[in-house]
């Protein structure tokens, strides 16, 4: 990894000079309570660090944490940064396709009547 000139490993996934550091126990109370209601366990904020969790598209994202004296500590922007990556971006309104004409609907509707009659229906 790159150096700092003052020694300092530079691309830490927690910047240590900037960012508000959490412990894992504090994180875990930072996430709303998940399944049955049960609060967020510090090993659940472990594994994220360590393995991540799977998208969708098969991808898997990280959470930021650094290592500090035999823990493991996370932050408040780690924690951002790993829920944006997780959400997807909203749909694009632009992409839905054109409505049919009646003349289109029609026509359709038409075809559809054939390829049923052909098949006896």
């Amino acid at each position: 990894m790159p150096q700092t000139p003052d020694g300092i490993r530079a691309a830490l996934p927690v910047d240590i000079r900037s960012e508000q550091l959490l412990s894992l126990p504090q994180a875990a109370r930072r996430f709303p309570p998940g399944r049955r209601d049960r609060p967020v366990s510090p090993s659940t904020i472990w594994r994220w660090i360590a393995t991540g969790v799977k998208l969708p598209d098969g991808r898997r994202v990280k959470l930021g944490g650094v290592r500090l004296s035999g823990r493991w500590l996370t932050s408040i922007e780690a924690i951002e940064r790993f829920i944006i990556a997780q959400t997807p971006a909203p749909a694009d309104d632009t992409a839905s396709p054109a409505a049919r004409t009646a003349g289109q609907r029609q026509r359709a509707a038409a075809r559809a009547g054939a390829e049923l009659g052909r098949m006896g229906i």
